[in-house]
């Protein structure tokens, strides 16, 4: 399905695999003809937490930021968009399908340069879908306010608060709900983290999960949401981008990720500080687009093998 939003703005949705339905919203570059249009470099952006729809910052401003320089752009919504953890259908390791089909929609309909970010948690998720697939029209993956690992993140702040139930406590209770095969049992639970994310019990400060979403996103067996596991089998090129004044992300992780895909052989790989930016590397939009325009300028680089 597929909604004009204004003269250059459309909202649809499509499904991947295994029939969720991703709601994606594509903004193309303003150019003469259709074949132009699929010459020029597309970025494909996968949200946060919160999904594009929710989100302030990158998810939002970005598509218009690219526009201006004359460049297309799809925000899509995955399952773990902030609904999918909490009803249980955001699972970490699905994702892949999510990207999966976002490819496809853009494959179908012609367009040859694409390029893929990833922002906070969905950095996450390319980076596990980069080490998986290979994709002949992907030229290069952009990682903004990339974790080195989500659930050691999960864990470095429950500890830090002191969240009711704490990280261990929690880890106990999943394996009772969800026994022996987590991804298929047929059992599963909303719940509340209190003091999840920050110093007290209210709203703000906490986090609703489900035993199935937390176990394969938060849990300490969410091997698929630690890029550091999967980033030295991703051979396409990266640049990674960091707020200098990021929050969440520590000043040692992106320098770690970076060193160990160049270590696996990928020499391909930049990474830069934004300064005047937190997480949101948007909040310094000129460097960031700098650099994103810089990467899509140089496309026989970023070409898988050269």
């Amino acid at each position: 399905m597929e909604i004009k939003f204004n003269e250059f703005q459309y909202l649809m949705r499509f499904k991947a695999a295994d029939g969720f339905t991703v709601s994606a919203y594509l903004m193309p570059a303003d150019c003469g003809d259709d074949t132009d249009l699929m010459e020029v470099p597309v970025l494909l952006q996968i949200h946060g937490l919160l999904g594009h729809f929710l989100s302030r910052g990158t998810p939002r401003q970005l598509p218009r930021a690219l526009y201006k320089k004359g460049y297309s752009s799809l925000s899509i919504n995955t399952r773990l968009a902030y609904a999918g953890q909490i009803n249980g259908t955001g699972i970490f390791d699905d994702t892949i399908k999510d990207i999966d089909a976002a490819i496809a929609f853009l494959n179908d309909r012609g367009f040859r340069n694409i390029f893929i970010l990833g922002y906070s948690l969905g950095a996450a998720m390319l980076v596990y879908w980069a080490s998986q697939r290979k994709e002949e029209n992907v030229r290069g993956l952009i990682l903004e306010g990339a974790h080195y690992s989500i659930p050691d993140s999960w864990k470095n702040d429950f500890h830090k608060w002191g969240s009711t139930p704490s990280y261990e406590e929690l880890y106990e209770k999943a394996k009772t709900v969800l026994g022996d095969d987590p991804y298929n049992s047929p059992n599963d639970e909303t719940f509340v983290v209190y003091q999840s994310r920050g110093p007290n019990h209210e709203p703000i400060s906490s986090e609703i999960f489900t035993y199935k979403t937390w176990w394969f996103m938060a849990g300490p067996e969410a091997g698929n949401a630690m890029a550091y596991k999967h980033i030295g089998k991703v051979k396409l090129p990266i640049l990674i981008l960091r707020g200098v004044d990021d929050f969440l992300v520590e000043d040692w992780e992106p320098g770690a990720l970076k060193k160990i895909a160049r270590d696996a052989g990928n020499k391909n790989v930049k990474m830069i500080d934004v300064p005047g930016a937190r997480h949101d590397c948007m909040e310094n939009s000129v460097v960031m687009m700098q650099h994103i325009v810089e990467m899509f300028s140089e496309d026989s680089k970023y070409k898988e093998g050269s």
